[in-house]
C-alpha cells in the first residue's frame, strides 16, 4: 500500500504541473481524483465543474452530493472503499464537454491512475467517460447497464449524476445499474 501511495502522489505532482492543453491556462486547481488507494472500484466522470475547480476535489457540487448518496445506497464511499476520477483534470470553460485534444492530453494521467489503483470494476459516469474509457461510439443510453470485460477490468456505464438532476426519471435506470454494480462487487469478493 505504501508503494501505491507513493506512486499516486508522484503522479499527482506531475498532473498538478501539467500544461498539456489550453484548459491548464484558466484553471484554479487541478482536480486529480479522490478516494481510497486500495479501492476495488473506480468511478470516472467527465471533468471538473466550477465548485470542483475551486476546491480541487472531484464531485463536490450538487452532482457530487448525489453521487455520494448513490454510493452510500450500495455500501460504497469515496472515503473507505471507492476511488473517483475524471477524464479531464481541469475545468472546461462553461462546463462544456472536453474536446478530443483536451481528453487526449489527460488520458495518460487517467490510465496511470487506473494502473496504480488496479480496480477490478470501472464505472463510467456519463457519455464522455464512455467515449474515452470504453472507447466506443455507442451512446450512453445504448450501453448503460451492460458489463464489458476489457484488459482484466469489469466495466459498466451509467448516467452521470448531473443528468439525473436534469432528468429525475433516469434515477430508476441508475438504481438498476447500482444494484448490478453492487452484485458484481460482491461476486468479485471486493466487499
Amino acid at each position: 500500500m505504501e508503494e501505491k501511495i507513493k506512486l499516486w502522489n508522484d503522479l499527482k505532482e506531475k498532473c498538478l504541473q501539467c500544461t498539456g492543453c489550453a484548459l491548464s491556462e484558466k484553471r484554479t486547481n487541478v482536480v486529480f481524483g479522490e478516494g481510497y488507494i486500495g479501492a476495488g472500484i473506480m468511478f470516472i466522470g467527465e471533468g471538473p465543474g466550477q465548485q470542483e475547480d475551486e476546491q480541487g476535489r472531484p464531485f463536490v457540487g450538487r452532482a457530487g452530493v448525489l453521487l455520494d448518496k448513490m454510493l452510500d445506497a450500495i455500501g460504497l464511499s469515496r472515503h473507505t472503499n471507492a476511488m473517483i476520477c475524471n477524464v479531464v483534470k481541469c475545468r472546461p470553460p462553461g462546463n462544456r464537454v472536453p474536446d478530443r485534444q483536451e481528453a487526449a492530453a489527460c488520458l495518460p494521467f487517467l490510465r496511470a491512475q487506473v494502473a496504480i489503483i488496479k480496480p477490478r470494476i470501472i464505472v463510467c459516469l456519463g457519455a464522455t467517460a464512455v467515449k474515452h474509457v470504453l472507447d466506443t461510439v455507442s451512446g450512453i443510453t445504448q450501453i448503460r447497464g451492460q458489463w464489458y470485460e476489457k484488459k482484466g477490468y469489469w466495466m459498466i456505464a451509467t448516467f452521470h449524476p448531473a443528468a439525473l438532476l436534469r432528468d429525475p426519471a433516469k434515477k430508476v435506470l441508475v438504481w438498476e445499474d447500482l444494484k448490478a454494480i453492487r452484485a458484481k462487487y460482491d461476486e468479485l469478493g471486493l466487499g
